[in-house]
C-alpha cells in the first residue's frame, strides 16, 4: 500500500491531485471532442488506446523507481476490468439510444446507486445533511437536461446498466487497493493493459479497424499527434482516478465529475461555442452549490470521530 501520509501533507497532496484530476479531465474532454467532431475516430479505439498509454506509462514509473510493481493474482483484477469494460460500452450504447438529457440525468444518479451499494453491501453510513447534498446537485443536473428528457424502453435498460456497472467499478476502485494492500499504481498496472485487451475485442465487433470509420481509416499525422497528446492526458486522468478514490471516496469523486460537468458546459461555451441557457445557467449553479456543501460537511465530519468501516465480506460473516 502507499505509505500513510502526515495530515499536514494529505491536506497538500489532495487539494492537488484534485485539481491535477479536474484540468486534465476538462483537457481530455476538449481533446477528444475534437478527435471525435473534427476527424470522426472511433469512440470505444480512443479508450482502448488511452488504457494501453496508461499502461506504458505506469511501465515507465516503474522503471524509474516511482513505485513497486506488486504481484498480484490475475483473477483478482478481472472483475474490476469487466466493470470497467462494461461502463464503457453500456454508456456509449445510452448515449447512441436516448437524447443528451436523458443520457446526463441518468447519468447523474450514479452518486445515489454508489451510496446505497455502500449502504448495503459495505456497511458505510453517509449522514444526512451529505445526503441532502444530491438534492440540488440532482436538481442541477435536471435543469441542464430537462428540456431534451425523454424515456424509451430499450434507452432506459441501457442507462440503467450502465449506472450500475458505474458505480461499481468506482466502488471496487476503492475497495480492492485495500482488499489487495496495493496502491493506486500497482493495481492500474494490471487493471489497464486487461482492460485493453477486453475492449479490443468490443472494437472487433462495433468498430472494425478496416472498416469506413475504424482506425485504419482516419489516421493521418494530425490524429496521431491528437491521439498520443489525449492518451498522455488519459494517463494522468487514470491514475489521479485511483489515486482520489483509493485515499477518499467513490462518492468524493463524484463530487468533484459534477463539478468537471459545469467547467465543461462553460469549455464548451468558450472552444466550440455551444449555446448555454439561462436553464443550464442556474442548473450549474445548483450543482455548484450542492458540490460546495458536500465539501463543508465532509471537512466538518472529519473532526468527528470515524468508526471502522465493514467490508462485504466481514458483513455478510455477521
Amino acid at each position: 500500500m502507499d505509505c500513510p501520509l502526515p495530515v499536514e501533507n494529505m491536506e497538500l497532496v489532495l487539494p492537488a491531485c484534485l485539481m491535477i484530476n479536474l484540468a486534465s479531465s476538462i483537457c481530455i474532454v476538449v481533446l477528444n471532442k475534437w478527435l471525435y467532431t473534427h476527424h470522426h475516430f472511433p469512440n470505444v479505439t480512443l479508450t482502448a488506446m488511452h488504457f494501453i498509454m496508461t499502461w506504458l506509462g505506469l511501465v515507465l514509473c516503474s522503471t524509474v523507481g516511482l513505485f513497486k510493481p506488486k504481484k498480484l493474482r490475475i483473477m483478482s483484477v478481472v472483475p474490476l476490468a469487466m466493470s470497467f469494460c462494461g461502463f464503457v460500452v453500456f454508456t456509449n450504447l445510452s448515449l447512441e439510444s436516448n437524447t443528451v438529457g436523458t443520457y446526463q440525468l441518468m447519468k447523474a444518479m450514479t452518486t445515489p446507486c454508489i451510496v446505497v451499494i455502500h449502504t448495503h453491501f459495505y456497511n458505510r453510513k453517509y449522514s444526512r445533511p451529505v445526503l441532502l447534498t444530491l438534492i440540488p446537485i440532482t436538481l442541477g443536473v435536471l435543469c441542464n437536461s430537462y428540456y431534451d428528457v425523454r424515456f424509451n424502453v430499450l434507452g432506459t435498460v441501457y442507462a440503467t446498466a450502465g449506472v450500475l456497472v458505474t458505480s461499481l467499478y468506482q466502488v471496487w476502485v476503492g475497495t480492492k487497493q485495500s482488499e489487495l494492500e496495493a496502491n493506486s499504481m500497482q493495481l492500474l498496472l494490471y487493471q489497464a493493459p486487461i482492460s485493453a485487451c477486453m475492449l479490443s475485442v468490443v472494437v472487433l465487433c462495433r468498430e472494425p479497424p478496416w472498416q469506413a470509420g475504424g482506425l485504419f481509416t482516419v489516421m493521418n499525422k494530425t490524429v496521431v499527434g491528437l491521439m498520443l497528446m489525449s492518451g498522455i492526458v488519459a494517463f494522468s486522468v487514470n491514475l489521479s482516478i485511483f489515486w482520489i478514490i483509493g485515499k477518499t471516496s467513490p462518492v468524493t469523486y463524484n463530487m468533484v465529475g459534477h463539478l468537471k460537468f459545469c467547467i465543461t458546459v462553460m469549455s464548451g461555451y468558450l472552444v466550440f461555442s455551444d449555446p448555454v441557457s439561462f436553464n443550464q445557467l442556474l442548473g450549474m449553479a445548483l450543482t455548484f452549490l450542492g458540490v460546495l456543501l458536500y465539501t463543508h460537511f465532509k471537512l466538518k465530519e472529519q473532526h468527528l470521530p470515524k468508526e471502522p468501516v465493514a467490508t462485504m465480506a466481514t458483513k455478510q460473516s455477521v
